[in-house]
């Protein structure tokens, strides 16, 4: 008797995981991206040259973003979001840039909410390189920023484009390590879909690149930045702020460090000219 309850428990917990694995594999993006959120109006925001553009990627399908072009000679900052919500809920990011001159073109990707479509890791790729061809046929000089998710394709495309400087805000070295703190319990390697594997490219990254994290993150925990950075190839720098968490390091004075990057970054590229 002891016997049977034993291999019936142990049978019950082998269905009970591979239902789990299931529900992981079919589910996944539900688990991996935070796409809902509300629209900001850019007549709610202070940004008073900037405007509301169309850019077309993939499959017929259009990308909704707001642009605005430098001023003073700077160069335009090309960002790519996170994983939460829309590009318009930090307008204040992107008042602060226009404010010091800075041009800037900030969008959803397919599946979020201003931009239709569904979201996967390819549709992420595509739209990337899709605003910086948009935004290269306007502005010469490109510096892009990428936070959380953002650093992933923004590492992407600093291999398939020429950028003047690579920003990683709250980077990760890949989405399924990233996972696999959290179900360890789970072969996430062989069942997760959208890897982002920005492991495997970043050594290909030309440009500097200046990497941002906090040591209380815990959406993405600081080691995977140090990992990322570890094996970044043009080394500029990397900021670790104690007590800093995934959302405040805007608060915590990044823009500053960033400033002071991309000015390096643009007085080697135009001394290269």
């Amino acid at each position: 008797m002891i016997k049977r309850i034993v291999i019936g428990v142990l049978a019950l917990v082998v269905v009970l995981y591979i239902a789990g694995m299931g529900v992981m594999y079919f589910k996944q993006r539900d688990f991996e991206y935070d796409a809902p959120g509300k629209i900001t109006a850019l007549a709610d925001t202070a940004l008073t040259d900037a405007q509301t553009v169309t850019i077309p990627t993939t499959d017929g399908q259009a990308l909704t973003g707001w642009y605005a072009p430098p001023r003073d000679g700077k160069p335009v900052i090309l960002f790519y979001k996170g994983n939460s919500g829309s590009f318009s809920f930090e307008h204040a990011r992107y008042e602060k840039w226009t404010g010091d001159g800075y041009g800037f073109l900030a969008f959803d990707y397919r599946g979020f909410p201003a931009s239709p479509g569904t979201i996967s890791q390819q549709h992420i790729l595509d739209d990337a390189l899709a605003a910086f061809d948009w935004l290269k046929a306007k502005d010469g000089r490109i510096v892009v920023w990428g936070r959380s998710l953002g650093a992933s394709p923004a590492t992407y495309v600093a291999t398939q484009r020429d950028v003047d400087a690579l920003l990683l805000e709250t980077p990760f070295d890949s989405a399924v390590s990233v996972a696999n703190d959290s179900y360890w319990f789970f072969p996430v390697g062989l069942l997760m879909i959208d890897q982002f594997p920005s492991d495997r490219w970043i050594g290909k990254v030309k440009a500097p690149v200046f990497v941002a994290h906090g040591t209380d993150d815990k959406t993405i925990p600081l080691p995977h930045g140090e990992k990322l950075y570890s094996l970044v190839s043009n080394k500029y720098g990397m900021w670790v702020e104690p007590g800093g968490t995934h959302t405040n390091l805007w608060d915590r004075g990044i823009w500053n460090r960033a400033k002071a990057f991309f000015d390096d970054a643009e007085k080697k590229v135009i001394a290269a000219q």
